[in-house]
């Protein structure tokens, strides 16, 4: 599994780094760190659009997306 850390960073950022992520890792799943609900929002949007199952979890620090490849 990848991990893009984008804790600390506003968007486009958090958003593409994982689309680089999914991008240079295709078919592997993705957990993704991000602190604001906005960046949460916009990187779950990108996973769907790619055919990403997303899983959200709310951690201390804001939030871990699991990004799931589908299996086509």
């Amino acid at each position: 599994m990848i991990e893009v850390d984008v804790r600390g960073f506003s968007c486009p950022i958090p958003v593409v780094r994982t689309k680089k992520a999914i991008e240079d890792n295709p078919g592997t799943p993705v957990t993704v760190l991000v602190e604001t609900a906005v960046s949460k929002e916009n990187v779950s949007r990108l996973a769907q659009s790619r055919g990403y199952s997303v899983d959200v979890e709310e951690v201390e620090d804001g939030f871990r997306i699991i990004l799931s490849p589908s299996s086509k």
